[in-house]
């Protein structure tokens, strides 16, 4: 069962609420909005954030869409169990969102994908493809050319846990954190972040134990490249209507990992933007007009 919280957030015209429902004997959160009736549309969040960077988009699409987006275990205000309880890998993250997305009724949806939130999602589409009715990319990584000098201590601790841990460690600290947020945006964008989001992210990170959760996580990552190959497999037959709006100067997933979507995909809509790794802080208004055109356009 589902249980929806006593309060919901009054965004413009759409009521976005914030419920939780229990998917193998876990907790799940999850924000939604929109008439359930109106085509659906699935928002699956990176690291190191959680359904809260979509907190501005989803009332922006409710009026003609219903947007769920959850958070995955580890993260937000989804349950965080330890390491010795639970078995943290992109396959069984993989299996809790379809097990919410079967709770909730979902037979068809559009997936917006970013960051971890790719290697999830696809996993879905490749393996359900008549599920899924368009696909949104944003920093949302399916081929090595995507990888930047960034993921050289996370690829060495793949190799060698003990040796590298420390160096991963980085990744989790509040200054690690928010330079996820700062980098590569103009100066002139920078009064558009919201201090909000490195902080909120940070204190999910710093609860007791989830160090080690996403320890784990940066480790399984090396398996998700044993899956690019079904992922586009899955382009090339399934030609899925497909976005690409990618931060142009993103230091985690560079944007020749946009670029390559065309290889697969020749009638991608790919939109460099003058933007960092989460480009949706900087550049909301415009991803959200591009969303709009895709989707009215795709789904009608």
């Amino acid at each position: 069962m589902s249980q929806t919280t006593d309060h919901s957030t009054l965004a413009g015209p759409a009521v976005v609420h914030h419920r939780t429902a229990s998917i193998q004997g876990r907790t799940v959160f999850y924000r939604e909005a929109g008439d359930p009736a109106a085509p659906a549309v699935v928002l699956l969040h990176g690291f190191p954030a959680s359904s809260h960077m979509f907190r501005a988009l989803i009332p922006a699409l409710a009026d003609r869409y219903h947007l769920i987006a959850p958070d995955h275990l580890g993260f937000g205000f989804s349950d965080a169990p330890a390491v010795t309880e639970f078995e943290y890998s992109f396959e069984n993250l993989t299996r809790v969102t379809l097990g919410l997305l079967d709770h909730l009724g979902l037979d068809r949806f559009a997936l917006y994908i970013q960051d971890y939130g790719a290697p999830i999602g696809l996993r879905i589409a490749s393996r359900q493809p008549q599920r899924v009715t368009a696909l949104i990319s944003q920093s949302g990584n399916a081929y090595t050319e995507g990888f930047t000098p960034f993921w050289d201590v996370l690829f060495r601790h793949a190799k060698d846990r003990e040796a590298n841990e420390a160096g991963v460690r980085e990744l989790l600290t509040p200054d690690a954190t928010r330079w996820q947020y700062t980098h590569g945006v103009p100066a002139d964008r920078l009064d558009r972040l919201s201090p909000d989001t490195w902080t909120v992210d940070q204190a999910r990170l710093d609860r007791p134990g989830n160090a080690a959760v996403q320890l784990q996580l940066f480790w399984d990552y090396q398996f998700n490249l044993d899956e690019y190959p079904a992922f586009q497999e899955y382009f090339r037959t399934s030609r899925p209507p497909t976005l690409v709006t990618w931060g142009e100067h993103d230091e985690i997933f560079g944007p020749d990992g946009a670029r390559a979507f065309a290889r697969d995909l020749p009638d991608a809509e790919i939109h460099l933007l003058d933007a960092g790794h989460f480009a949706l802080e900087t550049h909301g208004p415009e991803i959200t007009a591009l969303i709009r055109d895709f989707l009215a356009r795709t789904l009608a």
